[in-house]
């Protein structure tokens, strides 16, 4: 059946046993230095074990909690993580960044330094006989339309432009204090599952009605989900790595959700399929 989404990548099949790899929300940054830091450390350990094993890594957005690239200047900082990355991409694994509604102003530096592509919309990926549709999520399903409101207003490049002229310290310190204000940065969890909220879930059913994914892959949500939402259609949520630090990874067959701190019993299960 026809998309109008674009295809990312297809492949064959993935050779050697190889998985891809997918993760989100790690809000470097947040909520102070100490903390971030940590949590970049424990990032930088998975990546590490993951090494061996990956075909392809997707990151999909709110990889910092602010970030926003000046010409001739950047977020200082997060140097583990950029030099894993480094380490990843020397190696021969292709990484692919999303951005989030934390980090919609990264532009051209990871592709320039990295060669790591900035992807803004959802995409579709093939791997053999399975498709999948992947991207940070936030915007998608009815409602919240102040939100989708601000996105756009954020997105717009006029207000890219004038943001760019205020002094870096002062721009910096702007996105700190805005980025200060959500949910993860004030430790309040969205760790209880509505089905009538669910603006994600109510997405990926209508998305269905035209198109046919064997998987949706998001972030966003910062609650780790595995829905089973038709016989042949799974939703996942890849949760957060603030309070839940959760993954996932796809073999070509099969989709499974992990947590890295071993708390898979935070992942919610559910079958909607015969609803």
């Amino acid at each position: 059946m026809n998309s109008n989404f674009p295809l990312l990548l297809e492949l064959e099949n993935l050779d050697g046993g190889k998985k891809i790899f997918f993760a989100s929300d790690f809000h470097l940054g947040t909520p102070n230095e100490k903390s971030s830091l940590e949590r970049e450390k424990l990032i930088v350990k998975w990546l590490e074990d993951i090494k061996s094993q990956a075909s392809h890594i997707f990151l999909l957005g709110d990889i910092f909690d602010f970030w926003f690239e000046y010409k001739h200047c950047i977020p200082k900082g997060f140097h583990l993580f950029k030099a894993k990355i480094t380490e990843l991409r020397e190696a021969g694994i292709p990484i692919y960044f999303f951005t989030g509604n934390h980090d919609m102003w990264m532009f051209d530096y990871f592709p320039k330094e990295y060669g790591i592509p900035v992807l803004r919309k959802n995409q579709i990926l093939k791997v053999a006989d399975k498709k999948l549709l992947i991207g940070h999520g936030d915007g998608l399903g009815p409602g919240d339309r102040f939100y989708k409101f601000l996105k756009a207003f954020f997105a717009n490049k006029i207000c890219q432009f004038l943001f760019e002229w205020i002094h870096p310290n002062l721009g910096m310190a702007l996105g700190k204090f805005w980025s200060g204000r959500s949910r993860l940065a004030n430790s309040k969890n969205d760790e209880s599952f509505h089905e009538e909220d669910e603006r994600l879930l109510h997405y990926c059913i209508n998305t269905l009605k035209k198109n046919q994914f064997d998987y949706f892959v998001f972030g966003h949500r910062h609650l780790p989900l595995d829905l089973k939402i038709s016989d042949e259609s799974r939703y996942i949520n890849l949760g957060e790595w603030v309070n839940h630090f959760t993954f996932a990874t796809f073999d070509g067959i099969e989709m499974e959700l992990k947590s890295y701190a071993g708390k898979n019993d935070l992942i919610i299960r559910k079958d909607f399929s015969q609803r």
